[in-house]
């Protein structure tokens, strides 16, 4: 298990309250709590899962602390329990619940789906489009944003309906496929006036870090200006100091950064309600973070999952091995000659002589840059008027140069976006 340290130093008002009431360094200890939800019975299969069929998955059965309450709807009841569980849990448990929204269709997925995967992945990914569709930080496909407005009616249908709780905490992908998703589910909704669609612009959400353009997010201003009403969290950055285009992160680091934004909402959110809108590769990491069973999303998709945190001392903490970002290898002078199963990612490059790109024009903003400049640590200090995890550098990264292939397979994983 990741884990990160956390300081604590506020205190909760009132009794109850979903955010911890510690002043003492410690870390955060997550469990996806099982038994509510089709999606974490490993009976329901996710491939053919649809959570609009299947009121968002929550099962029909009576909660012990709730009772019997036949004139309340399954939401209501289920409300009901989670609110028992913040009020009777100690003072180091806190109970949320989490819609984590996927994305509908950007331009890169109907792109990798029209060249495959073997050839996405070792090199149209690599490129800004094809000169008929754009897929850096890609945009919505208008399949996707069909989905996303699928998402809106049936939220709309079961806050009328289902009387599901009212979601009470927005947070997005800095990516544009999720915040117009974002817009396009919530926008309009009709909810409560002290629970406005204000969603926070939360960098940690966003797709695991590769050599994919598409996973490349736009600078702060032009999100502002595209989503005026939007927030950023504290500390984001103008440019998008992750993203090279040399280097992937790797499955721990993105796990690691996963529980710093999980940690933030825990920490700073009193919300019980939150959606979050991203990747089906960050949601994973999510998911296994929370220790929940692998559950893979079609895009524009949602799952719920109630999620106990347990604040524990730091000297409880699991000592954990977080690697550092990574070179990988794709096809600069074209598509793979080849799909071959008998190799990684099944494709072979076409053989050149041809020069290499510039490595020194990799980041515009920064010249010559090769690694990411804020490297992940291991420790965090969060405080009351801190609203995101705030990472020191504790090393660098080692690779400094971009590697491409002739001859040899891609290694990039694959399944994300």
């Amino acid at each position: 298990m990741l884990t990160s340290i956390v300081t604590i130093s506020f205190v909760s008002a009132v009794a109850g309250a979903t955010t911890f009431s510690h002043s003492q360094a410690g870390y955060i200890n997550y469990t996806a709590v099982t038994g509510y939800f089709l999606q974490d019975d490993p009976a329901t299969n996710a491939s053919t899962f649809n959570y609009t069929q299947n009121n968002f998955g929550l099962k029909n059965v009576t909660y012990p602390i709730v009772g019997s309450a036949s004139n309340l709807t399954q939401w209501q009841q289920f409300a009901l329990q989670v609110e028992a569980l913040n009020a009777e849990s100690p003072l180091d448990t806190v109970y949320k619940v989490f819609f984590l929204g996927r994305h509908g269709q950007g331009y890169h997925n109907a792109a990798e789906s029209f060249y495959g995967t073997p050839a996405w992945n070792c090199y149209w990914a690599q490129l800004s489009g094809n000169g008929t569709s754009t897929w850096q930080d890609a945009d919505l496909t208008p399949d996707g944003v069909l989905q996303a407005e699928i998402a809106h009616n049936f939220w709309n249908q079961s806050y009328a309906v289902q009387k599901v709780p009212y979601l009470q905490s927005y947070y997005t992908s800095p990516l544009r496929r999720c915040l117009r998703t974002a817009n396009i589910t919530f926008s309009g909704l009709k909810t409560p006036l002290y629970y406005p669609f204000v969603p926070t612009v939360k960098e940690f959400f966003r797709e695991g870090i590769s050599l994919h353009t598409c996973d490349r997010r736009g600078n702060r201003s032009s999100i502002h200006k595209s989503f005026p009403t939007y927030k950023f969290e504290e500390g984001f950055n103008e440019q998008d100091v992750l993203w090279t285009g040399v280097v992937a992160e790797t499955s721990s680091a993105q796990q690691l950064r996963s529980r710093k934004a999980l940690d933030d909402v825990f920490t700073n959110d009193d919300h019980t309600w939150i959606s979050v809108t991203s990747h089906s590769g960050e949601i994973a990491s999510l998911l296994s973070v929370l220790g929940h069973r692998s559950f893979s999303l079609a895009t524009g998709a949602i799952i719920p999952v109630l999620v106990k945190a347990k604040f524990l001392p730091a000297s409880a903490a699991p000592t954990t091995t977080v690697l550092p970002f990574t070179t990988s290898t794709w096809c600069h002078n074209g598509p793979p000659i080849t799909s071959n199963a008998s190799n990684p990612q099944g494709c072979l490059c076409q053989p050149t002589t041809a020069p290499l790109p510039n490595l020194n024009t990799v980041s515009a903003f920064l010249p010559g840059q090769t690694a990411p400049i804020n490297e992940f640590a291991t420790t965090t200090t969060i405080g009351r008027s801190s609203s995101t995890a705030k990472c020191s550098t504790s090393s660098s990264v080692a690779a400094t140069s971009r590697k491409y292939h002739s001859n040899s397979p891609w290694a990039y994983p694959t399944g994300k976006q």
